[in-house]
């Protein structure tokens, strides 16, 4: 892969892309290579927040949100209730701040993951004596040897790609969102 992509100018960019065959041959993995020091640079330049959704926030987040938004409590409270207005939205800035680096931590370490090839071994113990033996109808099965010790964290393991799923699913909800 070969990749130049110059600074806008006159709201233009030169651009040269080359992909070779063997980019696409683990293509999350090349993308995260791109995608995840761009995330991180981000992350220490913004100077804006999109909006989010509730259910993209961490819980103890949603609660402040919705507790200081009148789209959520207007009929529900009597406005003198609510904190003034410069203060309601000084505290709903800071919250979006928090929600926004908490999604963009999420698509971080869900790249990070990708990129690191022994993720998953946290979630394997012990030794594995694994062997195949050849069955009559040309088929192989897999057999378990004496020394087999191996042990799988199969609910662990489950979090841990479901983190990385929500993380991905945050990058493509929020692909438009990506910029400074």
């Amino acid at each position: 892969m070969f990749v130049q992509i110059g600074r806008y100018r006159d709201d233009d960019r030169d651009v040269n892309v080359v992909i070779h065959n063997y980019d696409t041959w683990n293509m999350d993995h090349t993308l995260a290579l791109i995608a995840l020091p761009m995330l991180k640079q981000l992350k220490s330049t913004k100077h804006g927040v999109p909006m989010i959704d509730y259910e993209d926030m961490p819980e103890d987040l949603q609660y402040i949100s919705r507790a200081y938004d009148t789209r959520a409590v207007y009929d529900m409270l009597d406005q003198s209730q609510l904190p003034e207005w410069d203060d309601l939205n000084e505290l709903e800035f800071q919250r979006k701040i928090k929600c926004w680096d908490w999604i963009m931590d999420e698509m971080i370490w869900a790249f990070e993951q990708i990129l690191d090839d022994n993720h998953e071994e946290q979630f394997y113990s012990g030794e594995s004596d694994i062997y195949w033996e050849k069955l009559e109808n040309g088929y192989s099965e897999m057999k378990r040897g004496p020394n087999d010790t191996l042990k799988i964290d199969f609910e662990g393991l489950k979090k841990h790609n479901e983190r990385i799923g929500n993380g991905l699913k945050l990058f493509g909800k929020y692909y438009r969102s990506l910029w400074d």
